[in-house]
């Protein structure tokens, strides 16, 4: 006999003999519930739960019965309407449920130390090159208003006394000697800025890789300091920056040689058709030796490794994420492209005008040269630090999904090193 109260209305008080569930009996109108020590010898029901662990059916309101559904949902975490107008249980930390709010990757520079989508890498050297304009446009400004002087003056020498290779194709007395000799001083004029613009390049490129590595940081350099980090590491960059171009060159002439020989031997229309597959397939296979060497000048230039061992080093980076690289590089030069198109609007509008009011569409006069010079200066200065700062972006990227480089910087932006 237990001492808890059962669900029995009032009444007589059951035998031993009696089942133990007795249907309740409704008492009557006239008279009320016994209570207190009156009714309590007339509750007990025979068999009965252990004590304290039912309770009077008077002493908590009647709850709704949760569905199979509810309960599932509740059990694994999801937030279910409970009283006090809020959504589930409480956290003790203040959250709501089980959920906590994820933690937030450290940033002490221009991106967080991890694992980055496409968006934030191209967010990352725009606002790399907007927290630190004066270095990256100083530095670009500088190598490219140097280098397109140069090209700007060999041009207009070297080409002043070379025939117009448009005028040689109308001739009707063209001899191959002359033909030639126009190729040839075109290509040493071309080749002579080529190397020019090259060595612009490669200087900004090294230094702009160094500005944009102490950006991740959240630290800021000079055109001095970048230059300093820089310069032990020009020759590498010389020579990478050398080698890569003229593997391509290598691609496209094997490619393209045998067709040429082809249609050289009599069969023109062979020599084409080879000429036209064999110029497709190096198209194909120099866009992948660019994309997997790519990341070869941060890692020659931060890693402080040789030629060699920096395409090594990018060829393994690369390994298993050639689309997405591509895809970043080939989003950088189009932005890069775009805004250098709407920056040379004005000059182009300029360059007509200096044409026209000189009664002359020569393309190696010298108010013609001028104009379009400084175009190309408008266009480098914004191209150099975006390009160089993707680049980078990418090298980091990659080095945080493969090796944790997110735990060193981490180490080194709070150490100061």
């Amino acid at each position: 006999m237990n001492d808890t109260p059962g669900r029995n209305s009032p009444g007589p008080s059951p035998s031993d003999e009696q089942p133990a569930v007795v249907p309740e009996e409704p008492t009557p109108a006239d008279q009320t519930p016994r209570t207190g020590e009156d009714a309590r010898g007339s509750q007990w029901a025979r068999e009965q739960p252990p004590g304290g662990q039912w309770s009077t059916p008077s002493a908590v309101p009647p709850q709704t019965r949760r569905t199979t559904r509810e309960r599932a949902r509740a059990n694994s975490g999801h937030q279910q309407p409970g009283g006090g107008g809020g959504w589930g249980p409480q956290a003790a930390g203040g959250g709501w449920g089980n959920w906590t709010p994820p933690v937030r990757a450290p940033q002490p520079g221009v991106i967080p130390l991890r694992p980055l989508a496409v968006g934030e890498i191209i967010d990352g050297a725009i606002r790399t090159v907007r927290v630190q304009w004066r270095t990256a446009l100083g530095i670009s400004l500088a190598l490219a208003v140097g280098t397109q002087t140069v090209a700007t003056v060999v041009t207009g020498l070297w080409f002043r006394d070379v025939p117009d290779l448009q005028s040689l194709a109308d001739s009707e007395t063209l001899t191959p000697r002359e033909l030639l000799d126009a190729i040839g001083s075109s290509l040493g004029g071309v080749g002579v800025a080529w190397a020019v613009g090259l060595i612009g390049s490669i200087i900004a490129t090294a230094m702009l890789t160094v500005m944009v590595s102490r950006a991740i940081l959240g630290r800021t350099s000079t055109i001095g300091e970048a230059w300093r980090s820089a310069r032990p590491q020009l020759a590498g960059m010389f020579g990478l920056l050398v080698l890569l171009p003229l593997m391509i060159c290598a691609v496209f002439a094997v490619g393209l040689g045998v067709g040429l020989l082809v249609a050289a031997a009599g069969a023109e229309a062979a020599g084409s058709a080879l000429a036209l597959l064999g110029g497709l397939g190096s198209l194909v296979a120099g866009a992948w030796l660019w994309i997997r060497y790519s990341l070869a000048v941060p890692a020659l230039m931060l890693e402080k490794q040789g030629v060699i061992a920096s395409m090594r080093r990018s060829a393994k980076l690369v390994r298993g994420a050639w689309w997405r690289v591509f895809g970043v590089q080939l989003l950088a030069v189009a932005l890069t492209f775009v805004v250098s198109m709407i920056a040379q609007l004005p000059v182009g509008v300029v360059e007509t005008l200096v044409a026209g009011g000189s009664g002359t569409s020569d393309s190696t006069g010298w108010p013609t040269l001028i104009v379009s010079g400084i175009g190309a200066v408008i266009s480098s200065t914004l191209a150099f630090p975006v390009t160089a700062a993707v680049t980078a972006l990418l090298y980091t990227d990659q080095r945080i999904r493969r090796e944790s480089l997110d735990l060193e910087l981490v180490r080194a932006a709070g150490s100061g090193e």
